[in-house]
C-alpha cells in the first residue's frame, strides 16, 4: 500500500494551523505558522521540524490536558513519521506517539470518546452521529493520525482492520463542514477508497468523486489534489491520459498560495517523479 506521500505529507501541512491556539502561554504572533506554511524549501522545514517535536513534548509536559497542544503534537509526529523517516521501526515508534496524542485531543475535548478503541462499531458510528460543526478539528487530527498509523503498521492486520473508523470519521468530518482545510477531508476518502480495484471491493469512482470535489473546493489551488487523484486514481484504472494531465497541470501551476506554497511545492516534487515513471506503470 503506497501511502507514504499521502498520509505523511498532510498533517504537515495542517498541524501549524492549531499550534499554539488555545493555549495560556506567552502571546505568539498569528502569522507565525506561515512561516512554514509558506515556506518552499521542503530540507529546511525537515531539518525545523525536530525543534518542535521537542517543544511540543515539554508543552505537553506543562499542559497535559490541552487539547490544542495535543492535537499539535498528534499532527506534527505523524508528519514527521511519514514524511522524513525511512526506518519502519522508528517511523512505527512515531506514528504510534501521534495517535496516543490524537487519542488524549479527543478525550479532552469530549470525553465520551475516550476510549474509541473500546466500542463496537455501531457504538462508534453513532457517537460520531451525535458530532456537530465543532468537533471537525479535533475529529480530523483523529482521523489523520489513526490513518498514519495504520499506514506504518500494514503488516498487523489489527490495525488495517481500523480503516474502517478512519473512513468513518472521514465521512463524519464531510458531512459537517467539508470544505474544511481545503476540503482535505475529501482527499483522505480518495485516496481510502483507491486502496483496492472495483474487482476487489475497492469504490474507484467513490474515490474520483471526492478527488474532484477536493480539487474544487480548492479552487483548484491545491496541488497535491491533482497528484493523488494522478497517482490514486488514474494509475489504478490504468487511464494514462487523465495521470499525465494532472500532473503536467501541477508542474505549470504556480505553486505560492497563501497557507498552501509548502504543500504545493511538495505536490511538484512528487508529481515529477510520477511522471518519470509513468512509462514503466502504464
Amino acid at each position: 500500500m503506497q501511502w507514504r506521500s499521502y498520509f505523511g505529507a498532510l498533517p504537515l501541512f495542517l498541524f501549524v494551523a492549531e499550534f499554539l491556539q488555545g493555549c495560556s502561554l506567552a502571546r505568539v504572533d498569528d502569522n507565525l505558522p506561515y512561516g512554514v506554511l509558506n515556506n518552499n524549501d521542503l530540507q529546511l522545514v525537515e531539518e525545523g521540524l525536530p525543534t518542535y517535536l521537542l517543544m511540543v513534548d515539554g508543552l505537553i509536559e506543562n499542559w497535559p490536558e490541552s487539547e490544542s497542544l495535543l492535537a499539535s503534537g498528534a499532527d506534527l509526529y505523524g508528519a514527521y513519521a511519514g514524511l522524513f523517516v525511512d526506518e519502519p521501526e522508528r517511523a512505527r515508534k512515531l506514528s504510534d506517539k501521534a495517535l496516543s496524542y490524537a487519542f488524549r485531543a479527543v478525550c479532552a475535548h469530549d470525553d465520551d470518546y475516550c476510549d474509541p478503541r473500546s466500542l463496537s462499531v455501531p457504538e462508534f458510528e453513532a457517537l460520531l452521529a451525535d458530532a456537530d460543526e465543532g468537533d471537525v478539528p479535533v475529529l480530523f487530527t483523529l482521523g489523520s493520525a489513526w490513518a498514519g498509523y495504520i499506514q506504518q503498521n500494514t503488516s498487523d492486520w489489527n490495525a488495517v482492520a481500523e480503516l474502517g473508523r478512519v473512513e468513518a470519521i472521514m465521512e463524519r468530518v464531510v458531512e459537517l463542514d467539508e470544505s474544511y482545510q481545503y476540503g482535505q477531508a475529501h482527499m483522505y476518502l480518495g485516496v481510502l477508497n483507491s486502496i483496492l480495484p472495483a474487482s476487489l471491493g475497492g469504490k474507484p469512482e467513490q474515490a474520483k468523486a471526492h478527488f474532484e470535489q477536493a480539487i474544487t473546493l480548492s479552487d483548484d489551488r491545491n496541488l497535491l489534489a491533482k497528484v493523488l487523484y494522478a497517482e490514486e486514481y488514474a494509475r489504478l484504472v490504468f487511464d494514462r491520459e487523465l495521470h499525465d494531465r494532472l500532473l503536467n497541470d501541477v508542474l505549470a501551476a504556480d505553486p505560492d498560495v497563501h497557507g498552501l506554497t509548502l504543500q504545493n511545492t511538495y505536490a511538484q516534487q512528487q508529481a515529477q517523479a510520477l511522471l518519470a515513471g509513468a512509462d514503466d506503470y502504464f
